[in-house]
């Protein structure tokens, strides 16, 4: 039998997680650099998937630390969708995909990673990007590392957004 390890992922399903500890909450307590926040709004921003899916894989992610949409102030909902907007443009400009996954997992057996703050998944798709690793080997394939994506990423939603 042949193996394919995928030694990256031990870091996600061996991390320590406390009540109250949350990657978004934390995320807004650092420097973007090591956080990977590409774009900061005011009551939301935009932030690489550390386990993406694929090249590019961002979130929109609430500043309150909420469980639902239903707990969102009206701007809140507005910069949601509004980023969420903003970030398929960028993702269409920088990565050109032929489509992108936009969607939100609400509670765990929903599949959400964070169930308890809510956040937008938006993932660039290509036909034939989904190959045999994901299925039988539990390992994804990307194009090019995570600060590499930032990179690319936050000067396009800066010159975006400037724009208004």
């Amino acid at each position: 039998m042949q193996r394919l390890y995928a030694s990256w992922r031990h870091a996600y399903v061996t991390r320590e997680t406390h009540a109250g500890d949350c990657i978004f909450c934390r995320a807004q307590a650092t420097s973007d650099a090591d956080a990977l926040i590409v774009h900061q709004g005011v009551t939301a921003f935009v932030i690489l998937n550390l386990f993406p899916y694929n090249a590019g894989h961002v979130m929109v992610v609430p500043r309150r630390h909420l469980a639902s949409m239903a707990a969102l102030t009206h701007d809140e909902l507005v910069e949601m969708a509004e980023l969420t907007q903003a970030a398929e443009q960028v993702l269409t400009e920088v990565y050109r995909p032929q489509g992108i996954n936009v969607g939100m997992n609400l509670g765990r057996p929903a599949g959400a990673g964070v169930a308890d703050h809510i956040h937008t998944h938006l993932v660039p798709r290509w036909t034939g990007d989904t190959n045999f690793m994901t299925v039988v080997g539990e390992v994804r394939v990307l194009p090019e590392e995570i600060p590499q994506s930032a990179g690319r990423l936050r000067p396009a939603f800066a010159r975006l957004l400037a724009r208004g």
